[in-house]
């Protein structure tokens, strides 16, 4: 694969690629969202908690992605 370049190889080792690692962890630590309160518009800490998370992966993955263009 090349970058539209040629000669150019195509190189995926930028440090930006370590934010992507943000979405994948942040939900695996349980202890954030283990508990009930506090609630947003009735809502447990865990379900407005998740919608968060992919928000996160959202912004992380574009910010990745302008980075890296």
């Amino acid at each position: 694969m090349t970058t539209g370049e040629p000669g150019q190889p195509r190189t995926d080792r930028s440090p930006w690629n370590w934010l992507l690692v943000l979405p994948i962890v942040l939900p695996l630590l349980t202890f954030l969202f283990n508990a009930d309160e506090p609630r947003l518009f009735g809502f447990p800490l865990f379900y407005w908690l998740q919608i968060a998370f992919i928000a996160v992966g959202v912004v992380s993955t574009t910010i990745v992605y302008r980075m890296t263009k």
